[in-house]
């Protein structure tokens, strides 16, 4: 096995809109090309197959389970894997970047964290604590997977050190608000079910960096603040003093359906379990 090549898993369904923006970034540094498919009727596939991509068709039950799916499943012929969702994709300097640190990496390195950029209405959300996001999407063959979670599941590393990229991918959905609140509407539902429940995988899971800091935050001192009282905190927080007015129009708009309307929706979607359980 080459121990500079590079593997991409995108999962999708329905994406024609945006999988060729995300295959076109990785093409001239990767060397495998995985989609996994959960019944795209659009033309994803047809525009996958350009770039040489395999198709595999596995029923979704979570990104989680999905992504684990396709590490257990497939000829992963390469050194190292990429994850991106099929509305991201790659700066040229940090394909550039990726393809050097590939031919410096030490053995002891088996991952790298990736600076995400969203943008939302065409513009950048720079400040509310969204910029930078610290992910870890790029490691060694073997080394990692994804934990068992519902929602805000990551990749953790099951040896090794890591290290931090310069460079940013871009998350950047080019569908309408209504596209993002159904789908942010079907998110809540899943994150009710997560809180409610005794959440044994994330407590047993050791997130490391920014994530397991926020992961942190969320469990201890969040989710002990009253039922919809705390998603007005919360955005206030982030929208005055981590800045997000500063983003503009776009950015009252993101940080208050993201920030505000999403967790309130959690919070009653809680309130509506417990009321059924009584």
């Amino acid at each position: 096995m080459d121990k500079k090549s590079l593997a991409v898993i995108v999962l999708t369904l329905d994406e024609e809109r945006h999988i060729r923006r995300c295959l076109e970034s990785v093409k001239d540094i990767t060397s495998q090309i995985i989609i996994v498919d959960c019944g795209s009727a659009d033309g994803t596939l047809e525009i996958a197959r350009t770039f040489g991509a395999e198709i595999y068709s596995h029923p979704f039950i979570n990104q989680a389970e999905q992504f684990n799916w396709a590490l257990d499943n497939i000829d992963i012929k390469s050194e190292w894997i990429l994850r991106l969702d099929a509305d991201e994709y790659l700066t040229p300097e940090l394909a550039k970047e990726i393809k050097s640190a590939l031919h410096g990496a030490d053995d002891g390195v088996c991952g790298f964290y990736m600076k995400r950029r969203v943008y939302f209405m065409g513009r950048w959300i720079r400040h509310g604590g969204c910029y930078p996001i610290w992910l870890l999407r790029l490691f060694r063959n073997g080394a990692g997977r994804s934990e068992e979670r519902e929602m805000d599941e990551h990749i953790v590393l099951g040896r090794g050190k890591t290290a931090r990229l310069r460079n940013d991918f871009i998350d950047e959905n080019l569908s309408d608000l209504r596209w993002w609140t159904d789908k942010h509407n079907g998110y809540s539902s899943r994150e009710a079910e997560e809180r409610t429940r005794n959440e044994k995988a994330s407590r047993n899971t050791v997130v490391k960096g920014q994530a397991g800091r926020k992961r942190f935050i969320k469990n201890r001192f969040y989710a002990k603040l009253p039922l919809f009282l705390r998603s007005f905190a919360y955005f206030i927080f982030r929208y005055v003093f981590f800045g997000g007015f500063l983003d503009g129009k776009e950015g009252l708009i993101f940080h208050f359906l993201q920030g505000c309307w999403h967790q309130f929706l959690i919070d009653a979607k809680i309130f509506e379990n417990r009321t059924k359980k009584d």
